[in-house]
């Protein structure tokens, strides 16, 4: 039965891929997270830069929330596992990421002591930053980041913001801890509107 469920769950969210184009996308990641323990989310407070008037954070978090519930975490303001940040750079930057194993195989042994190999990024106009806390560590474990380095990203454009987002989360596919006994909290993804 379990088997069943996440074969649907991977299902699910496959078929919302290919109702889009994906931007390029980045991430590495903390060998000191606890990918397998976390349950619940909320979003960081006042770190939100978002400057042009025509960007709704309300979409980015909308989107973010949906992705994380339907991966089976819950949202709780109130101590909860994972704080969210998230960032729109609209300039180019230069930006420090690592070069590392994948997650889904580096999680199978969890080796705290691997070496992070620092890797330069030049990256172009429109950049969008998630970022994943471990409130108890207090230290980033995760951020994915989609790119205007192939193509600029139109933020103001709803449809382009919520492509970029989905990229960045397809990249962070952790089921929360207790997700086969917390069934209710499953919600289908919003369509993306052409």
């Amino acid at each position: 039965m379990k088997r069943l469920y996440v074969a649907f769950l991977a299902l699910l969210l496959l078929s919302g891929c290919y109702s889009y184009r994906e931007y390029p996308v980045e991430y590495d990641y903390s060998y000191h997270g606890k990918f397998k323990k976390y349950k619940s989310f909320a979003f960081m407070q006042n770190t939100t830069s978002i400057t042009d008037s025509t960007v709704s954070k309300d979409i980015i978090e909308d989107i973010i929330k949906s992705r994380l519930q339907t991966q089976g975490y819950r949202f709780r303001e109130d101590k909860p596992n994972l704080l969210v940040a998230y960032k729109i750079y609209f300039d180019s930057l230069n930006f420090r990421g690592y070069d590392q194993p994948d997650i889904e195989t580096w999680v199978k042994v969890e080796n705290e002591d691997e070496e992070y190999n620092p890797r330069k990024y030049d990256l172009r106009k429109g950049t969008l930053l998630i970022q994943l806390y471990d409130r108890r560590q207090e230290r980033s474990i995760w951020q994915g980041y989609a790119t205007g380095v192939y193509g600029n990203i139109y933020f103001n454009n709803e449809r382009q913001l919520k492509i970029a987002v989905r990229s960045i989360l397809d990249r962070y596919q952790f089921l929360a801890e207790d997700f086969m006994e917390n069934k209710e909290f499953i919600l289908e993804e919003e369509p993306i509107n052409n």
